[in-house]
């Protein structure tokens, strides 16, 4: 029988940080789309941005892939086809490592360009320095739990957080699994959903932002006010513009 503070830390605190991540974005995109954006800052800077952005970028896609295969795969599913857990291991920490060290690597060079770049730092809102700071904890207590696994020191995740994690979609919640697993995973979990909370009211929603509309646009946009063109239906790109105004 799970307690009350484990119902309340791993069924209440999970169900309400998902909630306001799904309503907070919609409330962002319907409200502040103008705001929709990373107030990119490239121009202020470049040299740390091409070392920085680069390594913390290609470095969270794939500890996130990671983690959608360690937590979202069920460990007989690996089995069935082949995958001894002694190989998957190796594989997920090595990978784990590198994609870790990478992130915080690319997040510390980004985080100090935005501290000694005098427009960069102006441009820095409150909530972006707290998002940076939720980030980089969930980052660190990540990176911790996969080299104590190297180690062999850390716990076996597959049959306690990711059980949990999956059960969480499964509208089964399983709270004392999550209670039995260790600190560093628990740690783990809270930041993670606490960075979810805040999500959708930080730059980080530039991650659903997709410029499909470049695809289609032209690249220049022409507008005219020559009563000569004729009638014959403009090319994409050029704009009539009616009368002429003076």
């Amino acid at each position: 029988m799970s307690s009350t503070l484990e119902i309340l830390l791993w069924v209440v605190v999970p169900y309400v940080s998902l909630a306001i991540f799904v309503v907070g974005h919609y409330w962002r995109y319907k409200y502040d789309k103008f705001g929709w954006t990373t107030r990119s800052s490239q121009l202020y800077e470049r040299r740390l941005l091409r070392w920085g952005s680069p390594l913390f970028h290609f470095g969270i896609l794939f500890a996130l892939g990671g983690h959608v295969i360690g937590l979202g795969i069920p460990e007989s599913w690996t089995a069935a086809v082949g995958i001894t857990e002694t190989m998957y291991h190796v594989v997920a920490v090595g990978i784990g490592a590198i994609a870790g060290f990478c992130t915080l690597a690319g997040l510390a060079i980004l985080i100090y360009r935005r501290r000694t770049v005098g427009p960069v730092f102006s441009a820095t809102t409150k909530n972006d320095k707290f998002m940076y700071l939720v980030l980089t904890a969930t980052i660190l207590f990540g990176l911790s739990n996969t080299v104590l696994g190297a180690a062999g020191e850390g716990g076996h995740y597959r049959d306690s957080v990711s059980p949990w994690f999956r059960s969480i979609f499964y509208f089964q919640p399983q709270p004392e699994l999550m209670a039995a697993a260790e600190l560093g995973y628990q740690l783990h979990a809270l930041s993670a959903l606490l960075l979810f909370a805040i999500w959708p009211f930080t730059r980080l929603v530039h991650v659903f932002s997709a410029p499909l509309g470049y695809f289609t646009r032209p690249y220049i946009v022409y507008r005219s006010r020559d009563p000569q063109l004729g009638s014959r239906r403009a090319a994409r790109g050029w704009e009539r513009v009616g009368g002429d105004r003076r």
